[in-house]
């Protein structure tokens, strides 16, 4: 899949993905529609992001999200 509006460079946030043409990452998205926002609260508190741009951070963040290795630790006392 291809992310056109997605970007990520050393010298924004440290490398973190964003949307094009902001700061806001990926991750910020996904926090927000976590804690309840709505794609719709988020357009319009931020109004200079293009449209699509959230629907395509959840599609980044599931894309990646597959790819974890996930490593369970069993801790003895």
């Amino acid at each position: 899949m291809m992310f056109n509006l997605i970007s990520s460079s050393p010298g924004i946030l440290g490398g973190k993905p964003v949307i094009k043409g902001s700061r806001i990452s990926v991750e910020l998205i996904m926090e927000w529609l976590a804690t309840g926002a709505s794609v719709e609260s988020i357009y319009k508190k931020y109004p200079h992001l293009p449209e699509g741009s959230i629907q395509q951070a959840l599609q980044y963040a599931a894309q990646f999200a597959k790819n974890e290795i996930l490593i369970e630790e069993e801790i003895h006392d």
